[in-house]
């Protein structure tokens, strides 16, 4: 299938209960198929929730009580590969054909990882993403990814992967995508600013790929009024306000940004376009000089490090 419909969906988790979450993504997977799409992509953390404004009760050198009370609970909201929240949006893309990449709270032991899941239609979720280095006080929450999660996917629709918020950042990490032949370069994400679409507009004109990037519009309503939040408690302040969007191979903006609340954006992609893109640029190709430069990821899982306070 090279041309297709695309769908980015930039809408609110349910902060704290996965399964809530799972529900509403269902939903919006089966909305999108409606709509005619082949592929939806879902923000960082869809599944859990990004904790947007807390602070986990930890000053340098210091963990407080509530802190810890906090993680607790950020830590029962998260999800198990095998659990109820991945068989409900299993099925949903069975039942569409929809390929989805959605980003959730993961939980492997005692270690909370960011990562971007992937779920195929017809073979059900084929693989992750862990964040490899979450962004400044995420690291108090999150464990660090390694290589060996950086999956890219060949598929009808395309070379799939995915690369998470400020990972985009990463120069070495991108390389390593379009190493891959990544041809749709998903990228699920928490940053609200403008200047995030140049961001993704460059990957798109550097990787001469699809670049399909979803954030939250949340409001501190859809969370406990317990929560902590430094950005306030009103009801209606704004904690995250989208700003999703598609771009194509050649850096033009095919939707969004979109900041207006949630909304399914849509996009027709047509593979042929990254194959033209590369004719006059392929950066891990002929315009680069492979005798010189050679990128090599070390792909092995990294051993389980246990810190000790």
């Amino acid at each position: 299938m090279t041309q297709y419909k695309a769908a980015v969906v930039q809408s609110a988790s349910i902060p704290f209960d996965p399964l809530a979450s799972a529900e509403k993504a269902a939903r919006l997977i089966r909305e999108a198929a409606e709509a005619g799409a082949w592929l939806a992509v879902f923000p960082e953390v869809f599944l859990g929730g990004y904790p947007k404004g807390a602070s986990f009760g930890t000053p340098v050198g210091l963990r407080k009580p509530e802190g810890r009370d906090a993680f607790r609970r950020y830590y029962d909201g998260a999800v198990d590969l095998d659990g109820p929240e991945l068989a409900l949006l299993a099925e949903a893309a069975a039942e569409t054909g929809l390929f989805v990449v959605i980003g959730a709270l993961e939980r492997d032991g005692g270690t909370l990882y960011c990562s971007a899941l992937f779920i195929d239609g017809a073979k059900g979720l084929v693989g992750k993403h862990r964040k490899l280095m979450p962004t400044a006080a995420e690291r108090l929450i999150w464990g660090f990814g390694d290589g060996s999660t950086l999956p890219v996917f060949e598929t009808s629709l395309g070379r799939i992967g995915a690369v998470i918020c400020w990972e985009n950042y990463m120069p070495a990490l991108r390389l390593a995508m379009y190493d891959k032949g990544i041809s749709i370069y998903c990228a699920p994400t928490a940053d609200d600013r403008d200047s995030w679409a140049a961001t993704m507009r460059h990957i798109a004109l550097e990787g001469r790929c699809y670049v399909l990037s979803a954030c939250q519009h949340i409001t501190r309503g859809a969370f406990p009024a317990d929560y902590e939040c430094a950005l306030g408690d009103a009801p209606d302040t704004v904690l995250m306000r989208g700003g999703s969007l598609i771009v194509s191979p050649h850096g033009e903006l095919l939707a969004g940004p979109d900041f207006s609340g949630e909304a399914i954006l849509y996009a027709d992609i047509d593979l042929g376009e990254v194959v033209r893109g590369k004719y006059d640029f392929d950066v891990v190709g002929h315009y680069a000089r492979p005798d010189v430069f050679r990128l090599i990821v070390d792909e092995a899982p990294k051993a389980a490090v246990v810190r000790q306070d």
